[in-house]
């Protein structure tokens, strides 16, 4: 056996072959160096060494820094046993190779004592190491049958070859690298995708831990979230080989390698759980850990945990992989529970508004009730919202009297819903004082007197139009008031036209007062009441709906029902919208005069 120095090189000069040889092994320099991926490389050696150097078996072995060992990545004349064999990188003839970085030559390996027979009926050996900037990273290994088949030129032409192929294999490496942590990247920024668009929580954890094993390699996987009530970490996802795990032990914040990156917010990298105080054993076979915090601006709100049962088997790269990985993870969970709240709160909301709606609907009268004789009154309401901001209302307060009131409060929804509720309840209150107080229950007084409480209430950004009629069917009178509704529409004899009676909306100013009309009441006459969101519904193109639209249904209904006229108005309405949404509440209240 012979083990040469570093600087053990023929002096003597070049022969022709050995010039030949020296272009043959620049040339296969040259050609090893331009192979950048490692897949390609490995096969490439023994077939660029064989033109060099003759032999039955060879091997090239890599050194694992974590294991400590020296392991075939590639051969050639090796047993299928062989395949990822791994050897103490301080034992053995290889051992001795790389550690102490020069060549050995074995003449007859049968002599040597460090010798392992790996390919059976091999006489002689020759091992070099591969050396890259001072620094050892595996060996090159050929086996022959013959005994004293390698010489130191062997040794020197092997030797400079490994230079060669150190260099490649580092690039090699180094192009993986870049390669894998693009793959990386692109994957990261697929998951921040593909996590973004999931708002169920629990299919969100569950998706993560699914693309969590794109990046890392793990046994076991857990995501855990931050109870603020309790100051607990609580499992919500657990993997173990591809397979869900069931519930474990709460981990009080602060405890253990999780609660250590939760309470301080930075990762918890373990190579040996058995050497680390901080570890709390809860799945068996443990050897190593990583426990990466889940932070949202500074915040934890949970961690991403990863065992091993291998020691030292989480890198920090992977440490900076998952990391990332956290961050986008932290960023969909919260979006995720903000999705659940909203989520929540808009069906307690919508349970509350359909209750409210059917509360508005069953305040709103339809008819008046049967005593009454010699008037026809149907009323009809379409709110653009859930809720809207106009009301009606069809009071008796007198045997021979029927008022009806038509309001339209600026803007919709529950806001414009309340004020209609307070409106409505001042136009009952009102009412009803009539036979008490008669000299303050005019249409013109009612609206003064409602003004003044709307304007005292100090809400600026709402006011209310409305058109307070009362039907003295005794006198065989209408007296109206208005403040601010689209004008009625009167249909008497061959007439069908607007009542003309502007008026200021109620709550705007304080101590305005109202103008009054009184018309006379016929048999057959129609009073049609409506609210802007009737003349004014738009289609499609813009088009508003138009008081003479109105006018026009109203006298080719005139010979129907209060009901079927309101009936046609609506109908009217909504052809003319063609399937565009509202833009405003609609009321129509209809009274005929029967006798």
């Amino acid at each position: 056996m012979n083990q040469l120095p570093a600087d053990d090189t023929a002096t003597a000069p070049l022969s022709g072959s050995e010039r030949d040889i020296l272009l043959t092994l620049f040339d296969l320099g040259r050609k090893i160096a331009s192979v950048i991926d490692l897949d390609e490389l490995l096969p490439k050696i023994p077939e660029l060494v064989g033109r060099l150097i003759p032999f039955d078996a060879f091997a090239v072995y890599f050194f694992h820094a974590k294991r400590d060992t020296l392991s075939i990545e590639y051969a050639v004349g090796y047993p299928d046993s062989a395949k990822g064999l791994s050897l103490p990188s301080s034992q053995g003839l290889l051992g001795r190779v790389f550690t102490t970085r020069q060549p050995v030559v074995v003449g007859d390996v049968s002599t040597d004592p460090d010798y392992v027979s790996v390919v059976p009926g091999m006489g002689s050996t020759l091992a070099v190491p591969l050396i890259h900037k001072a620094q050892a990273i595996g060996a090159l290994n050929v086996l022959s049958r013959e005994r004293d088949r390698y010489s130191e030129r062997d040794v020197a032409i092997l030797r400079q070859f490994a230079a060669h192929v150190a260099t490649a294999v580092v690039n090699a490496r180094l192009f993986e690298r870049q390669r894998q942590d693009a793959e990386a990247f692109e994957t990261l920024a697929e998951i921040g995708r593909d996590v973004a668009a999931v708002l169920e929580l629990d299919a969100l954890l569950e998706r993560i831990a699914q693309l969590a094993s794109r990046l890392v390699d793990y046994r076991t996987f857990g995501i855990l979230l931050l109870n603020e009530n309790t100051q607990e970490l609580e499992l919500k996802v657990g993997v173990k080989y591809g397979r869900k795990i069931g519930d474990l032990p709460k981990v009080r914040l602060g405890e253990g390698l999780v609660g250590y990156a939760a309470l301080h917010r930075e990762p918890v990298l373990a190579p040996d759980v058995a050497k680390d105080a901080r570890y709390i054993k809860v799945v068996d076979d443990v050897r190593s850990e990583l426990a990466v915090p889940l932070l949202l601006k500074e915040r934890c709100i949970g961690v991403l945990d990863l065992e091993s049962p291998d020691l030292d088997a989480f890198s920090k790269r992977e440490v900076e992989i998952l990391t990332l990985l956290a961050s986008q993870a932290a960023v969909a969970i919260e979006n995720a529970r903000l999705y659940e709240e909203v989520s929540a709160n808009e069906a307690r909301l919508e349970r509350e508004l359909g209750f409210a709606k059917r509360v508005q609907a069953a305040l709103l009268p339809t008819e008046l009730p049967k005593r009454v004789k010699g008037i026809d009154v149907a009323a009809a309401f379409a709110p653009a919202r859930e809720l809207g901001g106009d009301f009606h209302d069809l009071l008796v307060p007198e045997s021979s009297t029927v008022i009806t009131a038509v309001g339209d409060v600026s803007g919709k929804g529950v806001p414009a819903a309340l004020y209609a509720v307070f409106a409505g309840e001042l136009v009952r209150g009102r009412t009803f004082r009539r036979r008490h107080l008669p000299e303050r229950s005019s249409p013109a007084y009612v609206l003064m007197s409602i003004n003044t409480i709307l304007h005292e209430r100090q809400l600026e950004e709402y006011y209310c139009t409305l058109c307070y009629a009362v039907f003295d069917l005794k006198r065989h009178t209408m007296t109206m008031a208005n403040s601010g509704l689209p004008y009625p529409i009167r249909l008497s004899g061959g007439e069908c036209a607007p009542v003309v009676l502007p008026g200021v909306p109620l709550g705007s100013f304080f101590g305005v007062t109202y103008d009054e009309v009184s018309l006379p009441l016929s048999p057959g006459d129609v009073f049609v009441f409506c609210s802007d969101g009737v003349t004014e519904a738009m289609n499609s193109s813009g088009e508003e709906y138009t008081s003479e639209r109105l006018t026009d249904v109203i006298s080719q209904s005139r010979d129907l029902p209060a009901r079927g006229i309101a009936d046609a108005i609506f109908k009217s309405v909504e052809e003319h919208r063609g399937g565009y949404p509202p833009n405003d509440d609609s009321t129509v209240v209809v009274v005929r005069i029967t006798q």
